[in-house]
C-alpha cells in the first residue's frame, strides 16, 4: 500500500469520526438499563432455579462487554464531544468493567500506537515472542511463556488475574491524576459491592456476580486476543513499521452473527477501529463499508477464529504466526536434513569396507 493510498484509505473513514450525542445516549440506555434489569433478573431467578441463573448471567455478561465498548470509545474521546463528558461516563463504566479509566487509557493509545512494531512491544499489548526470541530464551523464561499463552490460564485464570487484581494498582509512572482515579475507580467498586451484598447477601451476589465477572472477563480477553493473533497478522521493526498497514493488516474483520455484533458494540471491525480510533463504535461498519480496501481485511468468523488458539510464536521470516508443535516439527525435520549426509557418508563408507573385504578373500 503506497502513501498515496493509505491517506486516501484515511480520508475515506474521516467523515466517520464525528460522533452523535443522540446515539451515544440511545447506547447508554439501551446497555446499563439492560444490564441492571438482567442482573436484577438473574438474582430474582435464585429462587427458582440455578439452572436459570447461569444463562441469564451470560447474557448480562454480554452487557458489561457492550459497556465496555462505550468505556473504550470514551478512552478514545469518540463517544461524546467534550472531554468532560468522556472522562465522567468513561469513570463509571471502567466501576462497572472493574477496568480504571485514565490508566486504561494510557496503556491502550500505546497499544495503539505500537501495534504490530516489534520494537516497541510491552504496554497494553498480548505478550508475543519471535521465534527467533524464544529459541534464545533461557529454560524459564520458555516456560513462563508457555504458561502464559496457555488457554487455560489466559482465559481461565486471565480474567482474575486481569480484571481484579492487576487492575486494583497503579502502573509504575502513573501521574497523580491516573493514580487518584484507580483510587477512586477501587474505592467504587468496593462501595457497589458492600451494597450489593448488604441487599441481597454475600451468597446470593456471588451467585450471581461471580458468573457474570468471569464470562465478561474471558469474553473480553478472547476479543482482545483474536483480533491480533491470525496466521498473516502484521509484525515489523520500528525502521519498517508502517501505522496503517498496522491497523488494516495486523487488525481483523471479526464477522460476527449480527446479535453478537451488536453486542460488542461492533467491535469486530477492529481494522477500522486501529485505523481511526476517533470512530465511534456505532460508525464503524459504515466506515467499513464505505472504504473498499477495509473489505479486504484479513476477515474470521466464531468458527475460524477458533485457529487462533494455536497461534503462540511470531515468525519474522515467514511473516506468519506459528505453535509450538509447529516449531518442534521444523526443528525434527531439519535435525533429520543435517543428519542425512552423515548417515549416507556412514552407509558409503560400510559399502566400500564390504567391497574391499570381498576383493581381498577372492584376491587370496
Amino acid at each position: 500500500m503506497t502513501r498515496a493510498k493509505q491517506a486516501s484509505l484515511r480520508k475515506d473513514v474521516a467523515p466517520y469520526e464525528k460522533t452523535d450525542l443522540k446515539s451515544s445516549i440511545r447506547q447508554l440506555i439501551n446497555t446499563v438499563g439492560p444490564l441492571i434489569i438482567l442482573w436484577y433478573a438473574a438474582y430474582l431467578s435464585l429462587s427458582i432455579s440455578y439452572w436459570l441463573t447461569l444463562p441469564i448471567a451470560v447474557v448480562t455478561a454480554g452487557f458489561v462487554i457492550r459497556t465496555f465498548i462505550i468505556f473504550h470509545d470514551c478512552c478514545h474521546q469518540s463517544f461524546f464531544k467534550s472531554k468532560r463528558a468522556n472522562d465522567i461516563v468513561g469513570t463509571i463504566a471502567g466501576v462497572l468493567t472493574h477496568v480504571p479509566y485514565m490508566q486504561w487509557k494510557y496503556t491502550h493509545s500505546m497499544h495503539h500506537s505500537t501495534s504490530g512494531n516489534l520494537d516497541k512491544r510491552g504496554i497494553g499489548d498480548i505478550w508475543v515472542l519471535t521465534v527467533d526470541e524464544y529459541k534464545a530464551s533461557t529454560k524459564w523464561r520458555r516456560i513462563a511463556y508457555r504458561i502464559y499463552r496457555n488457554p487455560v490460564v489466559m482465559f481461565g485464570l486471565g480474567p482474575i488475574g486481569v480484571f481484579l487484581i492487576d487492575y486494583r494498582f497503579n502502573r509504575r509512572g502513573a501521574k497523580r491524576k491516573e493514580r487518584m482515579n484507580t483510587y477512586l475507580t477501587n474505592i467504587l467498586i468496593v462501595a457497589l459491592y458492600a451494597v450489593l451484598i448488604w441487599a441481597i447477601g454475600w451468597q446470593s451476589f456471588l451467585l450471581v456476580q461471580g458468573p457474570v465477572f468471569f464470562m465478561s472477563g474471558l469474553f473480553g480477553i478472547w476479543l482482545f486476543y483474536v483480533q491480533h493473533q491470525f496466521e498473516d497478522s502484521y509484525y515489523e521493526t520500528d525502521d519498517e513499521w508502517s501505522y496503517v498497514k498496522a491497523a488494516v493488516e495486523g487488525s481483523s474483520y471479526y464477522k460476527l452473527p449480527k446479535p453478537l455484533q451488536w453486542m460488542t458494540g461492533n467491535i469486530g471491525f477492529h481494522h477500522v477501529h486501529h485505523l481511526s480510533p476517533r470512530v465511534p463504535n456505532y460508525n464503524l461498519e459504515k466506515a467499513h463499508n464505505a472504504a473498499t480496501p477495509l473489505q479486504n481485511a484479513t476477515t474470521i468468523t466464531l468458527r475460524t477464529s477458533l485457529q487462533s488458539l494455536k497461534f503462540r510464536l511470531w515468525d519474522e521470516e515467514n511473516k506468519v504466526f506459528v505453535g509450538f508443535k509447529k516449531l518442534a516439527k521444523r526443528a525434527d525435520n531439519k535435525a533429520v536434513h543435517n543428519s542425512a549426509p552423515i548417515l549416507e557418508t556412514a552407509e558409503q563408507a560400510a559399502v566400500e569396507t564390504d567391497f574391499s573385504r570381498k576383493a581381498t578373500a577372492g584376491s587370496g
